[in-house]
């Protein structure tokens, strides 16, 4: 078999500072010729990003480069595969990007795998996490800006709903536990990611997830975007299932009768704030032909539209849609109305089960409602317009 001279880049992110450091170090002391680079956006704000390169030995290089449209993130993404190119060209046989703590790895794995070509080879995406430190930043509303992890002045994100990002989109979790977390700690964690792998950190493990397969032949496909992407989709997503472990509680509320815009909305507050964490996606009476996305960390909760559900396209438009998509469309097809439903998840300690299913209940249309069909529903106030439809 032909050898694969491709460099192999894994990306490494958390904001959790001190883990997600420890991994780094880690990984570098335990791969000869591997190499960390590092875009640090705390000094955004004078309008440079300070790019470090190091290996286990200390600093290799350090230099700057400039904001591209007021925009930290931006200028990490223009210069980081120039540095990885450049990397490709030496020695190093692991390049580990250490994303700064609130950069999402899902932006970063996809400007990496777009132009890998033949230098450059993704192999894999850990999440570095602190057990003891989940439910803090999970439950944290506070915006970026206001704990001083803004990315661009226009970042609106909160660290709630950041960490809940970078937790579920990575394969790995590598664990970075000092004694402080507890079973439930470790319990939400579980629930949170039930399909990623969990590996400590000072593991032997860790380096074999760092390679995720690559052994230096030719044909290892790399990490894929594509279906990480898929996954966190709101139509497909690989959503937790029902579970009830060491006071921590995940439930899964799954319906076919569609909300009433007006009670649900009503009820927004109520149900953001009933779970650490929540989402799925959703569909509304007066709005039968939208794919809605329910994303809720920290309190704070997003509704968006994520396009058609697939029983509102015509049989032709079909073929333009994603395979996974389909397959997930299919597996949960009704007669009457096809993928539409409403698949919400709710993770949390202390979790009042019997109490948010009684509210969600309350918030789908009444049998004399559903009565008047999709033609009657169109009269019903459009509670969420401002929502939905702000420009």
């Amino acid at each position: 078999m032909a050898p694969d001279t491709r460099l192999p880049v894994v990306i490494v992110a958390g904001i959790h500072a001190d883990a997600r450091k420890e991994v780094v170090e880690r990984l570098l002391r335990t791969v000869p010729g591997s190499v960390a680079l590092h875009h640090d956006l705390a000094g955004a704000a004078d309008g440079t990003v300070r790019r470090l390169v190091r290996d286990a030995g200390g600093i290799l290089s350090e230099g700057g480069t400039p904001l591209v449209d007021g925009c930290a993130c931006c200028a990490l993404r223009e210069d980081l595969v120039p540095e990885l190119l450049r990397l490709a060209h030496g020695p190093t046989r692991l390049a580990v990007v250490e994303l700064w703590d609130s950069v999402e790895p899902r932006t970063m794995a996809e400007v990496v795998a777009a132009h890998a070509g033949d230098l450059l080879v993704l192999t894999n995406v850990i999440t570095a996490v602190d057990p003891a430190l989940v439910l803090p930043c999970l439950a944290n509303g506070d915006d970026l800006a206001e704990a001083g992890l803004a990315a661009a002045p226009t970042d609106r994100r909160t660290v709630g709903d950041t960490w809940a990002r970078q937790l579920e989109y990575a394969p790995v979790l590598a664990l970075v536990d000092h004694g402080r977390a507890d079973d439930e700690d470790r319990a939400l964690l579980a629930q949170l990611h039930p399909t990623a792998r969990r590996v400590a950190a000072a593991s032997g493990d860790l380096a074999a997830d760092a390679f995720a397969g690559f052994a230096g032949f030719a044909g290892f496909a790399g990490f894929d975007v594509e279906a990480a992407a898929a996954a966190q989709h709101p139509a497909c997503a690989l959503l937790p299932h029902d579970a009830d472990e060491a006071g921590v509680t995940t439930l899964v509320w799954h319906r076919r009768r569609p909300f009433h815009p007006e009670r649900l909305y009503a009820a927004l507050e109520d149900l953001c704030c009933a779970a650490a964490r929540s989402r799925g996606r959703f569909w509304l009476a007066d709005r039968p032909d939208t794919l809605l996305a329910w994303d809720a960390a920290g309190g704070a909760l997003c509704v968006e539209s994520a396009g058609p559900w697939l029983a509102s396209l015509p049989d032709a438009a079909w073929e333009l849609v994603p395979p996974m998509r389909r397959a997930a469309a299919a597996l949960d097809w009704h007669p009457e109305h096809g993928d539409c439903c409403q698949h919400l998840v709710f993770t949390s300690p202390g979790l009042d089960r019997e109490g948010l299913e009684r509210l969600l209940e309350s918030c789908l249309l009444t049998d004399e409602e559903y009565a008047a069909g999709p033609d009657g529903w169109k009269d019903l106030p459009a509670a969420f317009a401002p929502l939905l439809d702000a420009v």
